[in-house]
């Protein structure tokens, strides 16, 4: 367990530029990280393997791709996304219920995660997501029972949970006590593809509109007051200069999609990525206007090179719902983009994170009770895409209150069932 150096507050230096008027921020602390093996298994109740003939159907894998925390004691929810092999495998869709403590060692933490259950996610009984890129409806619609969840967020009655799909992309409300699909919240065609296939290529060469293969939904974030919910693609829409003649990626403009929880109305806002070979894994939100947004490249280990959080601003944001296409790079005649701004590099050298064994890809983002010394909490986990062999991590960092002023903790009321928009049901 990697124990890194305690907390010690404003140092003289920063303190003496404060008073001087200078610009001064107390760096993002590292505390501590903890890990579930990439063997170990789930509560789904499944047996025997998946078609790669390698993998469990109960392993414990890919539940790094989102976690949010559910406002209660040190549970959080997870999503592992598709499973094994790239939808080659008939994985069913699950979301587990995470206990995250940590315990404090010094000046440091001990953080401490268990898979404490996991409910399997069904349209209705013994009909359940999977994974497989092959099980699509073929008119895009969400009668669709191919599923990569991507992004979790628990609702404000803390008794559902919001997540996003990287196929469609779409949003789904599931109850959290039974698996269950509540609803679909409606997307704007824009994000949406006409020919979806079980080959990615085939995809990109089919459609014109929409999200690219691979590349939808990534990141969902929910506002304070449950009333909103951000969803972020993981690259920039094929209209929106997304690719050039041989589709490889050249799109920096991304979009950001705002839908009301109760009403389903929607706004856009303009995401400029730093590089074109990056990607956007996650977005958490800060309050009803500010996010952390998670950008990175590709590259594990010692090649990773891009590896970065950065705080944006939409209050200021021109709503793109209208604009039907973005250029490549830069922002339209009129359009402003959200502000941005880095807010910490996963790879400074102060975290002691960097070196061979630094995982590809990070996905997950969630704010956690704050710490008893006031500091909040912020917890980053990696997807280890089932890789029996590589853990999921679970890593800690402390964030000092005036390096997030406006931050809002998340109102999880934890009302009765029935009190949901979209009420909790058996079959």
């Amino acid at each position: 367990m990697r124990k890194p150096a305690g907390h010690i507050g404003l140092s003289a230096i920063a303190l003496s530029l404060l008073l001087q008027g200078g610009l001064a921020s107390a760096a993002v602390t590292f505390i501590g990280e903890g890990s579930i093996p990439g063997n170990a298994t789930d509560q789904s109740g499944l047996t025997g393997m998946l078609e790669d003939g390698i993998t469990p159907h109960n392993l414990a894998g890919g539940f790094g791709s989102a976690m949010a925390y559910t406002g209660r004691d040190n549970l959080y929810v997870a999503t592992p996304d598709r499973g094994p092999a790239d939808g080659a495998t008939s994985y069913i869709d699950r979301i587990c219920t995470l206990r995250i403590h940590l315990v404090r060692q010094g000046g440091a933490y001990e953080v401490k995660p268990q898979i404490v259950s996991t409910r399997l996610l069904r349209k209705e009984s013994q009909k359940y997501f999977t994974g497989s890129a092959s099980a699509f409806d073929a008119t895009g619609s969400t009668e669709s029972l191919r599923f990569d969840p991507e992004g979790v967020r628990v609702s404000r009655c803390g008794h559902t949970a919001f997540v996003s799909d990287e196929y469609g992309p779409y949003v789904y409300e599931f109850d959290l006590h039974g698996g269950k699909r509540l609803r679909a919240l409606n997307m704007p065609n824009k994000f949406l593809i006409d020919a979806p296939s079980a080959t990615p290529s085939a995809e990109l060469a089919n459609n014109v509109v929409g999200r690219q293969s691979n590349r939808g939904m990534e990141g969902l974030a929910i506002s304070p007051d449950g009333g909103k919910l951000y969803g972020v693609m993981q690259s920039a829409l094929i209209q929106d200069g997304a690719l050039d003649a041989a589709n490889k990626r050249i799109g920096l403009n991304n979009r950001i999609i705002e839908i009301d929880t109760a009403t389903g109305a929607v706004r856009e806002f303009l995401y400029q990525m730093d590089k074109k070979s990056n990607g956007i894994s996650e977005i958490v939100a800060v309050n009803d206007h500010e996010f952390l947004v998670l950008e990175r490249d590709g590259n594990g280990g010692e090649a990773a090179a891009f590896k970065k959080i950065f705080k944006i601003d939409i209050a200021a944001a021109t709503d793109i719902r209208g604009v039907k296409a973005l250029p490549s790079s830069g922002a339209p005649a009129g359009v402003v983009p959200a502000s941005k701004a880095l807010f910490m590099d996963l790879l400074d050298p102060a975290h002691g994170l960097k070196g061979q064994n630094f995982p590809e890809k990070i996905e997950a983002l969630a704010f956690g009770p704050d710490l008893p010394d006031g500091r909040h909490l912020l917890l980053v986990a990696n997807d280890n895409d089932f890789n029996s062999a590589q853990a999921t991590r679970i890593m800690a960092f402390a964030i000092d209150s005036y390096d997030l002023p406006g931050f809002q903790p998340q109102d999880i009321a934890q009302r009765h069932s029935h009190e949901c928009l979209g009420h909790h049901e058996d079959d």
